[in-house]
């Protein structure tokens, strides 16, 4: 149960930050929400492509924290410490390839900091 309140914690202090821009914090919610739903994009029931919209939102989901975002400020978030951080940035990592590049820059308006 401490998971679940650390991560609604963790979203709560995230869609607070000024640092992201609004557009990208509503965005994220509402694929958070989808994710979250019982409504699929693609209904469950369909083999494969049902889990399949479920993996690709995710995917965007942490390849917008992980590689898009600065990590000082998804790390003053964080609340899980650094060892499931990194662990968690791999596994990013490895679901990024259904994440196309395009995808990425019509969804997302942040731009890190050239430093």
């Amino acid at each position: 149960m401490k998971f679940f309140t650390d991560l609604k914690e963790f979203l709560k202090s995230t869609a607070n930050d000024e640092r992201i821009p609004a557009r990208d914090k509503k965005i994220l919610l509402a694929m958070i929400a989808l994710i979250i739903s019982p409504i699929d994009l693609i209904p469950d029931w369909i083999p494969i492509l049902g889990q399949l919209d479920d993996l690709v939102l995710l995917s965007i989901i942490l390849d917008y924290f992980f590689r898009v975002l600065d990590s000082r400020i998804l790390l003053s978030h964080w609340p899980w410490g650094m060892k499931s951080y990194t662990q968690v940035k791999a596994m990013a990592k490895l679901t990024s390839f259904f994440v196309p590049w395009f995808v990425k820059k019509k969804l997302w308006k942040y731009v890190g900091d050239p430093y």
